[in-house]
């Protein structure tokens, strides 16, 4: 097991971001770009942040004393925001007093109160996209926003209405994330990351108590293929921990989407998805083939791989690869009034409407926001964070662990997106040599294919959403609000079309 540490020059990433636009909109952006920093290095079962919550004392960084916070981070109204009945909060959680290190949370309890239902926590990826822009604004969060900037319209498919659903904006430099050691954005890591977001968790259901004995999932995408396997084995070993004098967490499972969890095969699974989807030639696809080594092992790639992969990427730069049947947004303004909105049709401007509403100063006191003297734009994709420190080359190996702990493990991928796409996904899994439980076939809502599923012995379950791409919810809502809810309940995706 390898655990030497990486640097990644994710500050060259967030630099040529600023040079091409007024903010960065896309966290599979940034992931792609990570992609091509990377050094191929670590694999395997990377413990190291069991190894740092021990020698700082994560122990002591638990904090008991949240009497009445609680009551101080309900938001009554979000400016521009329709009536709902649900209760939804929005504050900050301390991982680290001595460096000031917080992290944002937003919280929507369940559509209809029920106290059944379970706790999810959702993590967007990047490294250092937001949770709260990503996720809760333009993907699974009770509202989308109005082209206009100013105001929000329901969700109907919002997760909610199968779960108590925590959006954390992690690390810290994420969103409204923050820490008052500006040292602390130039460590980030897997890590890092990992034993920070177990602290807030551990800390925020000593604020919201009454959520310590609930059904606890985390779902994330993208990059939080790292983060969700990463804070599952975390939780885990202090579950399992008779000397630990934390909150032992209920956790069941997890769901991630369009992940990154095996450099090899995501790389390869890549290229194979744009030659079988004609975004690239014959010849490119051929020499991609012949002179490309995707092994971690191997730290070096040919002048001739290097040009057949520039070549690829060239042919993919006018279409989003994110969703490569999706239209392009031609502009960084919102509207004088709002457009009509749709949420079947996702609106590929979406971005500049979240990036106007959260930089509003009313809606930042509404969400108890932005707090520290040094104020600052808010941002979908962190600038701050200068660098990432550790990246295992994959995440299969944990994966195998939460399966043995009987851990619920489900992998699903929007059929559309290019960047981390079906083939790859599939690619991974077959890593894992599985016996399969329940045979490939297709699911329905609606009378329609949602999608196809396969069910491996061992607890794992692989699922396509046709038409979405690489941030689901936004793309599927629907079907996505199916695929959750089936999730959370443990049952099988439907097989017979009368039944959706």
């Amino acid at each position: 097991m390898e655990n030497n540490p990486c640097l990644f020059p994710l500050f060259l990433v967030m630099f040529s971001c600023l040079l091409t636009q007024s903010h960065c909109k896309k966290q599979a952006q940034v992931l792609g770009n990570l992609y091509k920093a990377k050094m191929k290095g670590t694999s395997g079962i990377d413990t190291r942040h069991f190894e740092l919550m021990s020698q700082l004392n994560y122990d002591s960084k638990i904090d008991h004393s949240q009497e009445g916070l609680k009551e101080k981070d309900k938001i009554e109204s979000l400016p521009g925001q329709p009536p709902v009945e649900f209760s939804q909060y929005g504050g900050y959680v301390t991982v680290d007093k001595s460096a000031g290190r917080a992290l944002y949370y937003y919280f929507v309890e369940s559509v209809d109160n029920d106290n059944s239902l379970p706790l999810l926590l959702w993590l967007n990826g990047g490294p250092g996209c937001s949770s709260l822009g990503y996720g809760a604004m333009e993907e699974l969060g009770p509202f989308r926003v109005y082209s206009d900037g100013k105001s929000l319209y329901k969700n109907k498919y919002s997760w909610n209405s199968a779960a108590n659903v925590l959006f954390v904006e992690s690390p810290a430099g994420v969103g409204f994330s923050y820490s008052n050691t500006s040292s602390d954005y130039d460590k980030c890591g897997d890590s890092e990351t990992a034993a920070d977001n177990y602290v807030f968790l551990v800390n925020w259901l000593e604020r919201f108590p009454e959520y310590k004995d609930r059904e606890f999932y985390i779902a994330g995408e993208s990059y939080a293929g790292h983060y969700v396997p990463q804070l599952a084995h975390t939780i885990l070993y202090h579950n399992n921990d008779i000397k630990a004098k934390t909150t032992i967490i209920n956790l069941k499972g997890i769901i991630i989407g369009n992940a990154v969890i095996n450099d090899e095969t995501d790389n390869r699974g890549m290229y194979i998805y744009y030659y079988t989807h004609a975004l690239i030639s014959d010849e490119t696809a051929y020499k991609i083939q012949k002179y490309c080594n995707f092994s971690p092992s191997d730290t070096t790639e040919s002048e001739k791989c290097n040009a057949a992969s520039i070549k690829a990427d060239d042919d993919t730069d006018p279409i989003d690869i994110y969703n490569i049947y999706a239209p392009l947004c031609f502009t960084d303004n919102v509207t004088s009034k709002p457009k009509k909105p749709s949420l079947m049709n996702f609106d590929p401007c979406s971005d500049n409407y979240v990036y106007a509403y959260l930089n509003r100063p009313d809606v930042q006191e509404a969400l108890h926001a932005n707090v520290t003297k040094l104020k600052h734009d808010w941002e979908p994709c962190s600038n701050i964070i200068s660098s990432w420190l550790d990246s295992p080359s994959t995440i299969l190996p944990t994966m195998r662990v939460l399966m043995a702990e009987g851990l619920r493990v489900w992998v699903y991928s929007g059929d559309v997106d290019g960047r981390v796409p079906v083939t790859s996904t599939k690619l991974s899994i077959n890593k894992l040599k599985l016996a399969v439980k329940t045979s490939w076939y297709p699911w329905y809502l609606n009378e329609e294919v949602g999608g196809y599923t396969e069910v491996y012995k061992g607890g794992l379950t692989f699922t396509t959403v046709r038409g979405a791409g690489h941030e689901v919810p936004s793309y599927q809502p629907g079907r996505a609000l199916a695929m959750i809810s089936n999730f959370l309940a443990g049952t099988r995706l439907p097989s017979d079309p009368k039944f959706t």
